[in-house]
């Protein structure tokens, strides 16, 4: 991704590629920016604005070829370079996560998870072996992690993140409910599961005023 662009616009991209990716699949070889719009209820200057952000394949009265566009945009959200990432906590989330089998579409391997339960370090979970917590940093470091999981609880989040930087993974994904510290190298990106319920509760509140 070598091109600056704002959060919002990065955030509807992968909505984009999704749309596109279910219309090639119906046999839509070429598709407009106002078609994209009316089918995601978006504003068809800012569909043509995102997608110039990633390709200039669209053509006047002709729209973008679908195969072209999503192969742009998958270039620009760098999927086809995959990276390599371990969960921290293997509970119920982390579980989930380890299942889904999406994110090698958008370049993720999750490889391994780790533990503190000892009933559970040296089994499969989905095929993926669970360590012991406490072979973090040497595992991260043998196996070239380039992203840490973080699916603990709160009070365990920030010494897990701790032992992942030493490890050097270059991101976090910080499922736990808690902000962590971090060197400016080192990238983080937080999923608060409290914040967007907030978020669809003040929404829905809003509607049934209507």
């Amino acid at each position: 991704m070598n091109k600056q662009i704002s959060k919002r616009t990065l955030s509807r991209l992968p909505v984009y590629l999704s749309l596109l990716q279910e219309k090639e699949r119906e046999g839509v070889e070429y598709i407009s920016a106002t078609t994209i719009a009316n089918l995601l209820d978006l504003n068809h200057v800012q569909v043509r604005k995102d997608l110039s952000c990633a390709s200039s394949a669209g053509r006047p009265k002709v729209g973008y070829e679908t195969k072209v566009l999503i192969s742009d945009l998958q270039n620009f959200l760098d999927y086809n370079n995959t990276k390599n990432a371990v969960i921290i906590g293997a509970g119920d989330l982390g579980k989930a996560l380890l299942g889904y089998g999406g994110f090698t579409s958008y370049g993720l391997n999750i490889v391994a998870a780790f533990d503190t339960n000892p009933e559970i370090c040296g089994t499969l979970i989905k095929n993926k072996p669970i360590y012991n917590a406490e072979k973090i940093e040497e595992l991260v470091k043998e196996q070239n992690i380039d992203i840490g999981i973080i699916t603990t609880p709160a009070q365990f989040a920030q010494a897990t993140c701790d032992r992942l930087v030493k490890g050097g993974v270059k991101a976090i994904w910080n499922f736990a409910p808690t902000s962590l510290t971090v060197p400016k190298h080192i990238i983080v990106q937080n999923e608060n599961m409290a914040t967007s319920l907030a978020v669809l509760s003040n929404k829905l509140n809003e509607s049934l005023k209507k």
